[in-house]
């Protein structure tokens, strides 16, 4: 063979070397280092190039040469090749290639061969050589090339095809990795073919070691019953449930492309039952807010005749002294009515006031002073520590003040419960800066709290104290307090052989305003005035027979003129009829409510509706909200005092009565 060192039998033991060797070979670059170590030790050529076609760009890039430059991709000669095929010039390079109309660089080479990488018939790079006067390239160097590339050829196309295999294997395990459930695809003779790597999680084994093992194997005995009856025709529509510890979790059978083989898909339900749980819960508090919004109505209202009058009757000079214990005694059971009604409603209702920005120090302080004497009597000391340069934080200080209120006579409660302490009780109060705020952390020497007992102690309603010692109101009311001011409350339980009680902790950050507006201030919220010693023409509405009494007795014994309506159609014909100074009326009514007969004086005579107060026992409801704020007037919220209605006439400006 010609220009081919050797023998016929050498050279086919070459090809044929050169066939187990690609064989092996699955990567592109491996196959050119081959291809070009046979064609070196072989033809020995000046200059050899192997070039590969570049899939993104679609453009032959050199990826071998063993000369000073490469060749260049775009050269005639090889442009030529790939369009005509295999091409070899043995000599007069120049000349030949002039014949063909295709221009040679200078100086041209003794010898030149261009053979095309053909696979699926379709170029996929190319071979260049340049010879020289001792190894010309002649045709057998030609034939020798075609056949190394031919088998090229094929190892680089099988290459491209266990990458594209490689590829896809990657991306799926990366897609299915990426699920938050566990996957595992069981063929139909129930071995596993592929799983994700939440499967391998939850099965506790390494994904290498699930390929082709029984699904049977694999899963925990108490799964194997339910997961066998859905991978059955008749079972595989309904999914099963199955438990991994405290996690529920749901399995449902996707059929796949063969008869018998299916996807096993196992969802963790954990978080979407706590979300079931927790809409179960609000729509729990929100039947309890409606239902709140009826017993606070009805509650008030006898509750604001028993106020009214005791209140009355302690005011009365010609009251017997025999009289006076049980009648301090009715007025101080109708208080601790009236403020479980109000806490009733502090539950139901987001209650805004004035905030301002504050140091939290006179706060606690204050509150200190307020429960000093308290704690004394029960042995308890309180100490309080501040932090350096705690930032101020924008509060309502009473609503917060009763969160601390309601968290130390908790602690003194929880110490008062054990056995008496040597040197007593101990609660201690330290504030601390924050990234974003404060948190005061209130701490007891007491019990602790029992864990099932701290993830109930938020709830509402929820208490562990005997029977008529508290609500079960005060930590829910603080916690809904404090998120307003868009902080939270968190606990340490403590206790269980930990040697310290619990720790509340307080987090208020700085400068946070709640997305609602304040509700209108009602009359018992203003500075009491003095008596006014005008006499005024009063109408008070209300379908309480007890209230209306009430309200005539009272207003009467101050030396007004009262008119009584039990319900908004009488209220509506006498306050046309009749001037009127201030009209007291009731909102909700049978018939027509206030806001009904407020809306009609408000279309038929303007300045009478001007002179509306509104009194209700129903601030809790929305709708009831709504209509106060948009009036942005004084309200007399039941039960009232008699400080809070003398406010009220107080505030009134006589107007002149019409004539006719």
């Amino acid at each position: 063979m010609t220009g081919a060192r050797g023998s016929v039998a050498e050279v086919l033991t070459r090809l044929t070397a050169l066939s187990q060797e690609l064989a092996g070979a699955f990567r592109p670059v491996t196959i050119v280092e081959i291809v070009a170590r046979t064609l070196t030790e072989q033809l020995a050529p000046g200059r050899l190039s192997v070039m590969l076609l570049d899939i993104d760009t679609n453009r032959l890039r050199v990826t071998y040469h063993n000369g000073p430059r490469p060749a260049a991709t775009d050269e005639p000669l090889l442009q030529l090749a790939l369009r005509r095929g295999p091409l070899v010039f043995p000599d007069r390079v120049a000349a030949r290639a002039a014949e063909l109309d295709v221009k040679v660089d200078k100086p041209a080479p003794s010898s030149w061969l261009g053979v095309p990488i053909v696979a699926v018939s379709r170029p996929i790079g190319a071979v260049a050589m340049e010879g020289d006067t001792r190894t010309p390239l002649d045709d057998a160097a030609l034939m020798f090339t075609r056949a190394v590339l031919a088998q090229a050829g094929i190892a680089l196309e099988n290459a491209r095809l266990v990458e594209l295999l490689s590829s896809g294997k990657r991306e799926w395990e990366q897609t299915v990795d990426a699920f938050n459930e566990a996957i595992c695809y069981v063929d139909p003779q129930g071995a596993v073919r592929r799983a994700n790597r939440m499967f391998a999680e939850l099965i506790k084994l390494p994904v290498t070691a699930l390929t082709g093992r029984p699904w049977l194997t694999l899963l925990p005995p108490a799964w194997v019953d339910p997961v066998a009856r859905l991978l059955t025709p008749e079972g595989s529509a309904t999914p099963v449930e199955v438990r991994a510890g405290e996690r529920p979790l749901l399995v449902t059978a996707i059929p796949a492309g063969e008869p018998g083989a299916a996807v096993l898909l196992f969802e963790d339900q954990s978080e979407k039952r706590r979300l079931q749980e927790q809409l179960v819960q609000s729509e729990k508090m929100s039947a309890i807010g409606q239902l709140i919004a009826g017993v606070a109505h009805d509650l008030n209202n006898p509750l604001a005749s028993v106020v009214g009058f005791s209140d009355l009757l302690g005011e009365a000079p010609d009251v017997p002294p025999r009289l006076a214990e049980p009648l301090a005694v009715i007025r101080q059971e109708a208080e601790r009515a009236s403020a479980i009604v109000r806490n009733l409603l502090s539950f139901a209702r987001r209650q805004e006031g004035e905030r301002q920005l504050q140091s939290i120090r006179p706060i606690l302080e204050s509150t200190h002073q307020l429960l000093k004497n308290q704690l004394l009597a029960a042995r308890i000391e309180l100490t309080l520590t501040f932090e350096p340069g705690l930032p101020e934080v924008e509060v309502h200080a009473n609503q917060v003040k009763q969160v601390f209120v309601n968290i130390i006579n908790n602690a003194a409660q929880a110490i008062a419960s054990t056995r008496a302490r040597e040197g007593g009780g101990r609660i201690e109060i330290a504030t601390k800066c924050e990234p974003d705020g404060l948190s005061v952390n209130i701490s007891d020497n007491g019990p602790g709290i029992p864990e099932a007992v701290a993830q109930r102690v938020f709830e509402p309603f929820f208490s562990t104290k005997s029977e008529g010692e508290g609500t079960g109101l005060g930590l829910s009311i603080s916690l809904g307090i404090v998120k307003e001011h868009g902080g939270n409350i968190t606990v340490d339980p403590g206790g269980a052989g930990s040697g310290r009680g619990a720790t509340f902790s307080v987090e208020l950050p700085t400068g946070v305003r709640a997305a609602l507006s304040p509700l209108p201030r009602g009359a018992e919220s203003e500075p009491a005035p003095p008596e006014r010693q005008e006499h005024l023409r009063v109408l008070v509405v209300d379908d309480e027979p007890h209230i209306l009494h009430y309200m005539q007795a009272t207003l009467e014994s101050w030396g007004h003129e009262v008119v009584l309506a039990q319900d908004g159609s009488q209220a509506l014909k006498r306050a046309l009829m009749q001037p009127f100074d201030l009209i007291i009326c009731d909102l909700r009514m049978p018939r027509l409510g206030g806001r009904e007969m407020f809306h009609t004086l408000a279309r038929m005579h303007p300045t009478v509706a001007d002179r509306i107060i509104f009194a209700t026992g129903d601030t809790v409801r929305g709708d009831t909200l709504q209509f106060l704020e948009e009036l942005g007037r004084p309200f007399l919220q039941k039960p009232f005092k008699l400080d809070a209605l003398r406010r009220v006439l107080a505030g009134v400006e006589k107007a002149a009565r019409p004539t006719g």
